[in-house]
C-alpha cells in the first residue's frame, strides 16, 4: 500500500510540474528567508545526481555511442555560442545601459549552456536523451573555453574559468550517473528480464528524477531567498529582460527544431539550447567578481524562476509544438 502511494505521489508530481515547481520555489524562498540554509549547498551534488541518474537508467548505451546527430549537435552549438550570448548582451545593453553589473549577470546567464536539467527535461518531454547528453558534454566544454573570451571582449573584464572544475561538473552530472545507470539497467535486466524492465520498471525511473528536480529548485531559491525577498522592487527590473531572453531563445530553438529535425531531436535541441548552467554562472559571479559578485549573482538566481517554470510549461506544450514537424512531413513526402 505504501509503495503504491509513493509511486502515485511521484507520478502526480511529474504530471503536474507546472504546479509542483512553483510550490517548491515558494517553499524555498520561505525557508531560506527565515532559517540558515547554508548547509543546503552540500546537497546540490547529491540531488543533481538524483535528478540525472534515473534518466540514465532508461537510455540505451548503443544509441549513445552511435555516430550520428552531427547536424543536430552543430546546430545546437551555433545557437548556444553564436546567437544567445549576443542576444543576452544586446538585451542587457537595452535594459541596463548604466548598470554594467546587471549586463554582466545577463551575459553570464546566456553564456553557459546545458546542465543536468537539460537531460531531465528532455527525458520528461520524451525527446532524444542520448543527444541531450552529448549536448551537455559539448556545451560545458565549449562554455568553459569561450566564457573568458566573451567576458573580456564584450565587458572588458578577464575571467578565469577552471577547466578542472568544469570537468568535475561533467563527471558528477553526466559520467558517474551514466555508469551507475547502465549498471542498474544491466542488473535489473539480468534479474527480472528485458520484458519486465521495458514494461513496468523502466517508466518508474523518470518519476524518481522529479525528486531531484524539485529539490534543486528548492535549494536554489532557499540559498538566494534573502536577496530576493529584501529587494522586491528589483525583481521586476531583472525579471522582464530575463523573460524576454528566454522567450526569444525558446522561439528560435523551437522554429529551427521544427524545420530541421524530427520530433525527438527537435526536443533535445530546445532543451540543449535553452537550459542554462546557472550553477556555474553563479560560481563565476561569486568567485571572480569579489564584492560585486552578489549583485551579478542576483540576476542569475532570478533566472532560475524563468528557466524552471518555462521548462515545465514547455513539457506540457511539447506535443502541441511538435505534433508533426516540417522535417517529418518532408520525409513522408519523399
Amino acid at each position: 500500500m505504501l509503495s503504491k502511494a509513493f509511486w502515485g505521489v511521484l507520478k502526480s508530481l511529474q504530471k503536474k510540474l507546472i504546479l509542483s515547481i512553483p510550490i517548491s520555489m515558494v517553499l524555498g524562498l520561505v525557508v531560506g528567508y527565515f532559517f540558515n540554509v547554508a548547509f543546503l549547498k552540500e546537497l546540490i551534488i547529491p540531488f543533481t545526481f538524483l535528478m540525472v541518474y534515473p534518466m540514465m537508467v532508461t537510455i540505451k548505451i548503443k544509441e549513445l555511442v552511435r555516430i550520428g546527430n552531427v547536424k543536430l549537435q552543430i546546430s545546437a552549438q551555433i545557437i548556444n555560442f553564436l546567437v544567445i550570448p549576443f542576444l543576452g548582451f544586446g538585451i542587457g545593453l537595452l535594459f541596463f545601459k548604466d548598470n554594467p553589473l546587471a549586463i554582466t549577470g545577463l551575459l553570464l546567464t546566456s553564456l553557459l549552456p546545458t546542465s543536468g536539467m537539460t537531460i531531465s527535461w528532455t527525458g520528461f518531454s520524451k525527446g532524444n536523451v542520448s543527444a541531450a547528453i552529448n549536448m551537455t558534454i559539448i556545451g560545458l566544454i565549449l562554455g568553459s573555453l569561450l566564457t573568458p573570451i566573451y567576458i573580456k571582449v564584450l565587458m572588458g573584464t578577464e575571467v578565469n574559468v577552471s577547466l578542472i572544475a568544469v570537468f568535475k561538473q561533467i563527471a558528477f552530472i553526466v559520467f558517474i550517473p551514466l555508469i551507475a545507470g547502465y549498471l542498474t539497467q544491466w542488473l535489473i535486466i539480468k534479474k527480472a528480464g528485458i520484458d519486465k524492465f521495458e514494461g513496468s520498471i523502466k517508466q518508474k525511473f523518470p518519476m524518481v528524477s522529479t525528486i531531484g528536480v524539485l529539490a534543486i529548485v528548492f535549494i536554489s531559491m532557499a540559498m538566494k531567498a534573502k536577496s530576493i525577498i529584501e529587494n522586491p522592487v528589483i525583481l521586476l527590473y531583472y525579471l522582464v529582460p530575463l523573460a524576454i531572453l528566454y522567450l526569444i531563445n525558446f522561439i528560435i530553438s523551437t522554429v529551427l527544431g521544427r524545420w530541421l529535425f524530427a520530433k525527438k531531436d527537435a526536443i533535445a535541441l530546445v532543451y540543449g539550447t535553452v537550459m542554462r548552467n546557472l550553477s556555474i554562472a553563479l560560481a563565476i559571479a561569486m568567485g571572480v567578481f569579489g564584492e560585486n559578485g552578489s549583485d551579478i549573482a542576483l540576476i542569475i538566481a532570478l533566472a532560475y524562476i524563468i528557466q524552471v517554470q518555462a521548462a515545465a510549461w514547455y513539457v506540457k506544450l511539447t506535443s502541441t509544438f511538435f505534433a508533426e514537424t516540417p522535417a517529418i512531413k518532408r520525409t513522408h513526402a519523399n
